[in-house]
């Protein structure tokens, strides 16, 4: 009974009024941010009022998991600081300017997450801890692309007008005295609730729902960051279903055959084999446009009626259009992991990003064998994301942001599509006047807040446009490039291939909401390659194979993708991935693997888009197969030839 009486009273009046001070407005911010979500949010929900009813309780509950490990250095400071230092002039000044600090920061965190969860459909994730590793291009676009010096001004204001309401517990609190015995009960109660909330709660605690966006709602931002910092290179085997190594073997070299390919026997890599695709190989030059948050859905080609791609739909008609792209990810990262190397999007970071990336199976590599110069060109500075280490380390020649000189026009992602491409052709002109072949993936930029552009460009607003503006100014862009590829030497034996790196952005009541991941997949040759449409289903990292078979390139490969123009309809598959979640899509069906060995099955209908739950088959078996053996055999150093 004494130590609930010291208890309370260090909570009530003695110096650990502070700590429960802040973790009240934190919970009362929190409350009011999810609260304000799921307003915004009511047209993702299936039952809006028992949706509320759940996620209010489930998020308190994460609140406080929060609390006590944002402020857990607090509570251990608020006991070891001695009791002359604490009541000193200076000290409490000291902790008011903190206070006044730390409460400026919750709200402010409280705008930042409500827009973060508008642009990404969710609470902090993978993303949010990606892009903290690169503090200037985000701040700087988040400068660029909201009003942040009047949220900043507002949110001092409100910190002040808070400061000033609970002044009068905050000075109870700074003048409270206090012996270590008698701050011990709230220390223990503090620190002790940390391995309570850490072996108690987790990220699937709060699951309740079906519903992806109320799954998020009831999540915490605080604790969704730093989860998805501390599980960045997730190992799959600890994490997720497995099934015995032999299995998971046999199953994944009877996913990735087909009819021109033979196993290498006595490979380390299971999945070593040789393609051979017969007749007279094609030196062609093989350009690669990867088009930043380029989805299906803003491409007339491709259903949309809103006229924003005139370039790409009469593009369109002149290639080979395929009509049933996926991206395996949501992030820049994914779509160049897959499109340059084939590898499956594996929990956790992209390979572009992880340790031991170097000297991998690439596209690159298998046209450097057959006599090419791969490059790489990125309209912004190429160390955001790992992108020049990984390209450089794997036979790619770099250029970007640093190399182009004098461009028209820049915002803080790089030069505007118009100077990347024009550079572009400056360096195809130099690979084909000392007589090399051209390989090159050319990934854009402008697509992306701040969605700024040059002036004078007819119909396109400079600044203020939106995304809908930065689909046609990407299209515009890409309509420029065309017209000069067409006016060199070299154009006639050059195929462009344009590929969005991901959709927009994620968005639906689902973990794998499926629509979001649609690509357009154009291949333009139009002196090679009769133009028509495919409809085979396929990904990015089918891209490299099936190109290759275009080009009648034989060669040696450990690709997870495969040449859709001969994978049998009944084979056909996708791998993609949302945050912590993966996922394999057959035709009718979509089995997502998640943390905690958690699975889940559901029929799709690709017209309707609806996803509905349905019981385990084989196809199961398949997909941890799938990326078990990718994470293995990358953590083992097998994902190269040799």
């Amino acid at each position: 009974m004494r130590f609930l009486h010291t208890l309370k009273q260090q909570l009530s009046r003695g110096r650990y009024r502070l700590f429960v001070l802040l973790g009240l407005v934190y919970l009362t911010v929190s409350t009011l941010t999810r609260a304000a979500l799921f307003v915004h949010q009511i047209p993702e929900l299936d039952n809006p009022a028992g949706t509320f009813l759940a996620v209010m309780p489930i998020g308190l509950m994460y609140d406080i998991v929060a609390v006590f490990y944002l402020f857990a250095l607090f509570a251990v400071y608020l006991f070891l600081v001695s009791e002359r230092l604490y009541r000193a002039g200076a000290h409490r000044g000291f902790l008011t300017v903190m206070t006044f600090l730390t409460i400026f920061g919750i709200l402010y965190l409280a705008v930042v997450e409500f827009l973060f969860f508008e642009e990404f459909g969710g609470r902090f994730d993978f993303v949010a801890v990606g892009y903290l590793m690169y503090p200037h291009e985000v701040f700087v676009n988040i400068w660029e692309s909201y009003p942040v010096a009047k949220v900043l001004v507002a949110v001092a204001a409100l910190s002040a007008a808070l400061c000033w309401y609970l002044r009068r517990h905050m000075h109870a609190g700074l003048r409270a005295a206090s012996h270590y015995r008698e701050r011990l009960p709230a220390f223990a109660l503090a620190v002790g609730m940390l391995p309570v909330s850490y072996f108690g709660v987790n990220i699937n605690t709060g699951r309740y729902s079906e519903n992806y966006v109320a799954n998020e709602l009831a999540q915490n931002g605080v604790y969704s960051f730093f989860y998805a910092a501390a599980h960045r290179e997730l190992n799959y085997n600890k994490h997720y279903l497995t099934v015995g190594e032999d299995e998971a073997v046999r199953r994944l070299r009877k996913l990735v055959v087909q009819p021109n390919a033979r196993f290498i026997d006595g490979a380390a890599n299971p999945i070593a084999r040789h393609i051979d695709n017969h007749g007279p190989e094609r030196p062609l030059n093989v350009i690669v446009l990867a088009q930043e948050s380029l989805g299906a859905d803003f491409v007339g080609a491709y259903g949309d009626s809103r006229g924003l791609t005139p370039n790409l739909d009469r593009l369109a008609k002149e290639s080979l259009m395929f009509t049933n792209v996926y991206a395996t990810g949501t992030r820049t990262v994914r779509g160049l992991e897959a499109i340059s190397s084939s590898f499956p999007p594996i929990p956790g970071e992209a390979i572009l990003k992880r340790e031991h990336n170097e000297d991998i199976f690439t596209w690159g590599q298998v046209m450097h064998a057959h006599g090419y110069s791969p490059t790489f060109l990125y309209g912004g500075y190429g160390s955001f994301d790992n992108m020049n280490y990984f390209f450089r380390h794997n036979g790619f020649r770099v250029i970007d942001r640093a190399d182009i000189q004098d461009p028209k026009f820049t915002n803080i992602w790089g030069v505007s599509d118009e100077d990347l491409f024009q550079q572009a052709l400056q360096v195809f002109d130099q690979q084909h006047a000392a007589g090399g072949r051209i390989f090159s993936i050319v990934m854009s930029t402008s697509n992306h807040k701040p969605f700024t552009y040059p002036d004078g460009i007819p119909g396109i607003q400079a600044t203020g446009g939106g995304r809908l503006m930065g689909v046609q100014y990407a299209d515009y862009a890409i309509g420029k490039f065309i017209e000069g590829l067409k006016s060199k030497p070299y154009y006639s034996d050059t195929v462009v291939v344009i590929v969005g790196d991901h959709g927009a952005r994620v968005y639906g009541r689902k973990d794998i909401p499926m629509r979001s991941y649609e690509l357009p997949l154009l291949v333009y040759a139009p002196k090679h390659f009769k133009p028509r449409r495919v409809d085979t289903l396929m990904s990015q990292i089918d891209i490299v194979p099936t190109v290759l078979g275009l080009l009648n390139i034989s060669y040696d490969s450990v690709s997870f993708g495969r040449d859709i123009f001969r994978v049998r309809p009944q084979d056909q598959f996708v791998l993609l991935s949302h945050n912590r979640d993966v996922a394999l899509y057959r035709p009718g069906m979509l089995v997502e693997l998640g943390i905690r060995k958690a699975s889940h099955t559901y029929k799709y209908d690709k017209a309707s888009n609806e996803q509905v739950k349905m019981a385990n088959d084989d196809t199961l078996r398949d997909t941890i197969s799938i990326f078990q053996e990718g994470f293995n055999l990358y953590r083992h150093g097998l994902y190269r030839l040799n």
